[in-house]
């Protein structure tokens, strides 16, 4: 999107299953059975077999632990790519999904949540910003966000960072990260209705933001100086490998692991553990805890934490 229709400032007016770790992962618990033909309110078909086709196929490629409960919002997102393929069953359906690339792909965004917002759970960046304050600029202090979602989390850090070391162009690298395509297509174009930027600061949104104009009116896009800072790229924290290279002087991984399961979350911290420096952070979202990891990250208090395997200091 052209910088033109912005001006220089805006202000506002996740069955049993092996997890990749190696272990096995304990069932999903069982859906309770329903009838198969669809209800008056129902378009399509949806049985509980249908459902548990779905659970099984999010949870072995993504390490998404659908409920139970989720079975009408599984419906009503999968019913719309039935609607758009002309496919007639969830069966058909399903079977594309497996069989075509471009589909599976949009099959796992149609399940991915992605809420999100600039800024949130602030007390991380206060506690970033003062580690920012305290690195020595020999390299680039480096943070990867694992699950950037539309970019609210990535920008935040960039302006966090930008703020610490009092300039646009700090010695800071961010990688963004998130298994769906569709939000990091949003992210990386930095454009936000004025609703999703109204809680920042008006020296924030001076600072940091373009105020649309034109056709753009009612939309802020983020600053140059903060996309250059950021790279995103499509990562599965389930995938064997992952196209990041450490060491990271903290790790951003909030609200994302309440979609596994406990065998899932402990393989992939203990994948975080080499990526990590060792005085590096890892930050986790308010409601996650890491309790049952202690042996691969030691609690710093506030859903902050650091490697176990470094003495405590």
């Amino acid at each position: 999107m052209s910088d033109k229709p912005f001006s220089r400032s805006a202000v506002p007016p996740r069955d049993t299953a092996v997890s990749r770790s190696g272990t096995t992962a304990r069932p999903l618990a069982p859906v309770p059975r329903s009838p198969a033909a669809a209800s008056p309110d129902r378009e399509f078909q949806f049985s509980s077999a249908d459902f548990e086709r779905v659970r099984d196929l999010i949870y072995r490629h993504a390490g998404i632990s659908l409920s139970p409960i989720k079975q009408d919002m599984v419906y009503s997102r999968l019913a719309r790519r039935l609607r758009a393929r002309g496919d007639r069953t969830f069966g058909e359906y399903l079977d594309r999904a497996q069989r075509e690339p471009q589909e599976w792909e949009t099959f796992v965004n149609s399940l991915t949540t992605n809420l999100t917002s600039f800024f949130r759970e602030a007390h991380h960046f206060e506690i970033l910003a003062e580690r920012l304050r305290k690195h020595v600029a020999r390299s680039p202090f480096r943070i990867w966000c694992s699950a950037a979602s539309t970019g609210e989390e990535p920008y935040s850090l960039a302006i966090t960072a930008c703020e610490a070391f009092n300039s646009l162009s700090p010695p800071v690298q961010i990688i963004a990260t998130d298994i769906d395509t569709n939000v990091l297509a949003t992210a990386e174009k930095g454009v936000y209705g004025l609703d999703r930027v109204e809680r920042l600061s008006r020296e924030r949104m001076q600072r940091f933001f373009l105020k649309g104009t034109g056709t753009q009116a009612g939309q802020a896009r983020v600053r140059p100086e903060l996309q250059r800072l950021i790279e995103f790229r499509r990562i599965n924290l389930l995938d064997k490998s992952w196209a990041v290279q450490g060491p990271f002087d903290a790790l951003f991984c909030r609200n994302v692991m309440i979609y596994f399961d406990k065998p899932t979350q402990h393989g992939i911290l203990q994948r975080f553990v080499p990526l990590l420096k060792p005085d590096g952070l890892l930050f986790a979202g308010h409601s996650e805890s890491f309790l049952h990891s202690a042996d691969l990250f030691r609690s710093l208090g506030r859903t902050v934490y650091e490697r176990a395997d470094v003495r405590a200091r």
